[in-house]
């Protein structure tokens, strides 16, 4: 099976030992790249910005009133993502990366002499056209961009990757706003000083472009179809064939929904709700984009460097919570007759509940979209990657155009801007549910990273042994009810565990492994049709080249020590081979200081070893700890020798 890691250039491998996701703007397999983006995207905006002011304040244009300016404007960059992301998404899967960035580039020149002409003339249906082609411009780009990222990072480093791409997205986007509503505004030379502006950001992007590295074709033998509507349907498809990526594409979708009523409103909300200036409309744009861009940075922190996407249900919950606070914060704004400056607006307390609010819905939104991001990336078939993220970027212009209609509805039907974010709040946490309910990945992850978090202080040492790809068993001692949460928590990708068949009628701990698609098993003497259909589905699970989980001892250990491990691994082993795989690793693994946690058997009661009986045993945020061991080949497995293994890993 293909993996995202077969793609990896050396020069990956070789730094994924970085101290943190600032350390890849060093190097250059990211640096260039990051600025090349940075600036695209700052340039896009100092462009629509400055002729968005150009033409609502500077210029008469009856045919284009300025009411509507902003609407056409947006209207016309986001209309290429959905007629040619299709196609953009099949050339970045045929031709190097490096190739088409540096033609985007030379694009994005072309396109900023055409629109310093417009703006030294004043021409507007020049002006619009290049808004198209900007559009255009990042539509080609955005399926590139995405796909590179996990040609040249490792699995440890996507999630730091993405975060930097986000966050610098967003920085860019609030720079390029703010440099362009300046520029326009100087009198008499205003157009003059945007035109340069623009031009002299498409020229330094293409000089950082000559640096950026090789990046093969991951498809070169594809056939272009280049009919955008037949293919966007076939991309599409594509993107649905892979359950959890295309939920995944769904839940990015969704944020771009729910982060362009917020941005849509900022300007109304800050005048009619807030009674604040121009000013103050834009100090929302930055708490917002500065929110999103901490979020984005925070993910590799709260992820161990891995692609976890139990952060998504975190960031649902944080963007729920603090839209619905946004609303009774709106309704506790003291009324005021005159319209506010910047400082009159910060002097009034209220004001700084409604600021914290925005701050914090839109970290934790930046905390949702990024693991997300990373797992699309990790997960889809490198031939096929750049197609799925143009799926991606169809799906989310379709959501923010809808996201538009609705808010302009509700508006209409007579609701208060502070009520549609209340009606957003609330419908976030029921789609955000609903997905979750669909791939039970997202909330098994959540509930894994919240333990490990919050219940233990958890240490994992080895975890690159990990495999991040290809079918593979871990063995590991079985010392309480909640190791197989543990190892979730360890683990890049999901694992499939063989668990005893009465674990499953422990309360809650056997739902949850029920909706972690553990595999049941019984000995054999006791229901031989359960044993054999456990084998049965280990091997379907590895050929598939997923993980499977095993606690070769059979039981939790009822006093601390290593019991002697039965024979399941051998029968385990003998099937895959059977069934062509032989040279599935075994991944040897230890859990330590675990026993005499809550969740162990340390406790007797009437002569019996049971768990859970005293909450508090050990206190709260008791040290746990994983040890992961090089990896064993099958051919070399015997129980007495794994077990050995494991035995050395608990110190």
């Amino acid at each position: 099976m293909s993996t995202p890691q077969a793609a990896l250039s050396t020069d990956a491998i070789a730094h994924a030992g970085h101290s943190n996701q600032f350390a890849l703007l060093t190097q250059r397999r990211f640096g260039p790249f990051f600025w090349v983006q940075f600036l695209g995207a700052g340039n896009d905006n100092v462009f629509k910005f400055a002729f968005t002011v150009l033409v609502t304040y500077q210029l008469q244009v009856q045919w284009l009133p300025a009411s509507m300016a902003g609407l056409v404007i947006g209207a016309l960059f986001i209309l290429p993502f959905l007629l040619f992301s299709a196609t953009s998404g099949q050339l970045a899967d045929k031709y190097p990366k490096e190739v088409l960035i540096r033609f985007v580039k030379n694009l994005e020149i072309a396109i900023m002499l055409l629109a310093g002409w417009g703006f030294m003339q004043q021409h507007v249906p020049m002006l619009l056209f290049c808004v198209f082609l900007m559009g255009l411009h990042s539509t080609l780009f955005g399926p590139v961009k995405f796909a590179y990222l996990p040609q040249h990072l490792s699995e440890r480093e996507l999630i730091g990757g993405n975060g930097m791409v986000e966050m610098g997205t967003f920085v860019a986007i609030l720079l390029g706003n703010v440099a362009g509503g300046l520029l326009i505004a100087l009198p008499l030379v205003g157009p003059s000083y945007v035109a340069a502006a623009c031009l002299l950001l498409a020229l330094l992007g293409r000089a950082l472009a000559q640096a950026v590295p090789v990046s093969p074709a991951t498809d070169p033998a594809l056939r272009i179809n280049w009919n955008p509507f037949t293919e966007t349907w076939r991309n599409l498809q594509l993107a649905h064939g892979n359950v959890v990526v295309f939920r995944s594409l769904l839940g990015i979708s969704w944020m771009w929904f729910f982060g362009a009523v917020f941005l849509s409103q900022f300007p109304a909300f800050a005048h009619d709700v807030l009674r604040g200036n121009e000013q103050v409309a834009s100090l929302l744009l930055v708490v917002f984009s500065v929110g999103i861009g901490a979020g984005a940075l925070l993910c590799e922190v709260l992820s161990r460097r891995h692609v976890e996407i139990g952060l998504v249900p975190l960031g649902a919950i944080g963007m729920t919570v603090f839209s619905v606070d946004l609303y009774f914060a709106a309704k506790g704004v003291p009324p005021s007759t005159a319209v506010l400056t910047l400082g009159q607006f910060l002097a009034e307390p209220a004001h700084w509940r409604v600021l914290a609010d925005l701050g914090l819905l839109s970290l934790f939104a930046g905390i949702y979209s990024v693991p997300m991001y990373a797992l699309i990336q990790m997960r889809s078939q490198p031939t096929h990657r750049a197609r799925i993220i143009a799926a991606n970027n169809i799906l989310n212009a379709l959501f923010m155009i809808a996201s538009s209609l609705l808010a302009g509805a509700l508006l209409a039907a007579g609701f208060s801007i502070a009520e549609l974010f209340l009606i957003v709040g609330l419908a976030n946490a029921v789609v955000a549910g609903y997905i979750f309910l669909l791939v039970p990945e997202y909330l098994l992850r959540f509930v894994a990273w919240a333990a490990s978090r919050f219940v233990y202080r958890f240490q994992v040492r080895g975890d690159e042994r990990i495999p991040t790809g290809g079918a593979a068993v871990l063995v590991c001692n079985h010392v309480s009810f909640v190791d197989a949460v543990l190892l979730m928590a360890a683990s890049p990708r999901p694992i499939r565990f063989v668990m005893d068949h009465r674990i499953f009628q422990v309360p809650v701990l056997g739902w949850l492994f029920r909706l972690a698609k553990a595999i049941p098993i019984a000995p054999q003497k006791e229901d031989p049709a359960v044993y054999e259909a456990a084998f049965r589905e280990v091997a379907h699970t590895l050929r598939a080249g997923d993980l499977v989980g095993i606690f070769p001892e059979g039981a939790i250990t009822r006093d601390g020590q290593l019991k002697p491990f039965k024979g399941g691994i051998m029968k385990i082993l003998e099937t895959a081979k059977a069934d062509g795989l032989p040279e599935v690793p075994v991944i040897p693994m230890a859990l330590t200081h675990l026993w005499g946690s809550f969740f162990s058997r340390i406790e007797v009661v009437n002569g019996k070893h049971q768990a859970m009986v005293r909450p508090f045993r050990r206190g709260m945020f008791s040290r746990v700890g994983l040890n992961v061991g090089d990896a064993v080949k099958a051919e070399d497995v015997t129980p007495e020798g794994l077990r050995e293994r494991v035995a050395g890993l608990l110190d």
